[in-house]
């Protein structure tokens, strides 16, 4: 069958090539084909490829302000533990600066060493303090938190050192 098509076709190939279709018939083709300068936009490549720029730009401003402002969060909820650790440090700051006041007025001593390194880590402690209200990070609230300790330490030792003549007169008597 396949064969008796064949030589049909070769046979009658001029009959076949010898006629045109009328003109109507391609001006009727023409009208239902998509012209080239009215081609819509939303199927060409050119329109997904932009899209596709678009959603990978909003994507990744969304992704990385979001994960901006999950450290903003975390640093504020750090600031409001670190108030009341800095409430409870500065009152005992406070507390034993008074007593050392106390001795020194007593024992009529000056200021020494451990009163001049006091008031530099407290100079210290108000650039750090400023610091943090600029750019409030974990590792500034633990130098606030490590000099704060650092003076009360050194507060200590200069109790202790106060403490130790007025024992020493105890004993003796």
């Amino acid at each position: 069958m396949k064969d008796s098509f064949k030589e049909f076709i070769e046979k009658n190939r001029d009959a076949f090539d010898a006629q045109t279709p009328p003109e109507s018939t391609w001006h009727k083709i023409e009208t239902s084909l998509p012209r080239a300068g009215k081609q819509i936009f939303i199927n060409s490549l050119a329109f997904w490829r932009a899209a596709a720029i678009v959603l990978l730009g909003i994507s990744s401003y969304l992704f990385f302000t979001k994960n901006d402002m999950g450290t903003a969060k975390k640093d504020v909820t750090a600031l409001q533990g670190f108030s009341d650790l800095e409430s409870y440090y500065s009152l005992q700051i406070k507390e034993k600066m008074t007593l050392v006041h106390r001795f020194q007025s007593q024992t009529d001593i000056t200021e020494d060493d451990v009163t001049q390194n006091l008031k530099k880590l407290e100079a210290m402690y108000l650039v750090l303090r400023q610091e943090m209200k600029n750019r409030p990070t974990q590792d500034v609230r633990d130098a606030l938190v490590l000099n704060l300790l650092v003076r009360i330490d050194l507060i200590n030792q200069q109790l202790n050192k106060l403490d130790r003549p007025q024992k020493e007169d105890q004993t003796r008597i």
